[in-house]
């Protein structure tokens, strides 16, 4: 089983969560996925991003803010 880092964006709200996550990668037909340990980490960060929590979002994960833009 090999692993690697990537990047996963969770957008709720006017924030955005920058999650960094371990892939799995295997000789399965559901290869690449993430362990449950990983999926709850996002969970929960998506969770404080709703009830805006910013201070438990960020000790796991980069976060901005969006502002809107007149065009």
């Amino acid at each position: 089983m090999n692993e690697r880092r990537h990047t996963k964006l969770i957008h709720e709200g006017k924030y955005i969560a920058e999650v960094g996550v371990e892939l799995l990668e295997d000789d399965n037909g559901w290869s690449p996925y993430i362990s449950a340990e990983e999926a709850n980490k996002l969970d929960m960060i998506r969770d404080a991003l709703k009830h805006g929590d910013i201070k438990k979002a960020s000790q796991s994960a980069r976060f901005f803010s969006l502002t809107p833009i007149a065009v």
